[in-house]
Formats: C-alpha cells, structure tokens, sequence
C-alpha cells in the first residue's frame, strides 16, 4: 500500500522559516519518502505505508520539541501504479 502525507506546522513565521518547520522539512526530506514537495504553507510526500507511516511519528515527534504548536495532518491512501486493473488497495 502507498500512502500520501500531507502536514502543516504552526504558528507560520514569513519572514523565515521557524524551528519546527525545518525539523518537519529536513524529516521529509532525508526519510527515503517519494514524490516530496515542501512549501511555505503545506508540504506533502509519498511512499509506502511503513516508510510513511515511520516518517509521520518521526515529524510529530521532532515539530513538537522544535516548538511548533499546532499540525495539520492528512494521510491518504493512493493507488499503486503497479498495480493491474482491479488490484487496487483492499
């Protein structure tokens, strides 16, 4: 199973970005997570279940004791492409 995450890290900061965001970013980045799109207000990566999964404990975890006091988390399950017609999650 893949699985999408989709997170937001508060309180936002625009004139740089505050310790908790880049905690959750430099997460994303360095988790071995695919498709991985950080922006100033939503970031968003996907991969297998287990590696999302580890990926999101990890983001809450480290947001948290950088200071973020809020995050917004939405994990999706998404089809597999290498799944054949009628294969998809069950």
């Amino acid at each position: 199973m893949r699985l999408r995450v989709e997170f937001t890290t508060e309180p936002f900061d625009l004139e740089e970005p505050p310790p908790h965001a880049v905690a959750a970013r430099d997460l994303v980045e360095s988790a071995g997570l695919d498709a991985v799109d950080v922006g100033p207000f939503g970031n968003s990566a996907e991969g297998g279940a287990e590696v999302v999964l580890d990926a999101v404990d990890e983001l809450l975890r480290r947001s948290l004791a950088s200071g973020a006091t809020r995050i917004s988390l939405q994990v999706s399950v998404v089809p597999d492409a290498s799944a054949g017609p009628g294969e998809g999650p069950a």
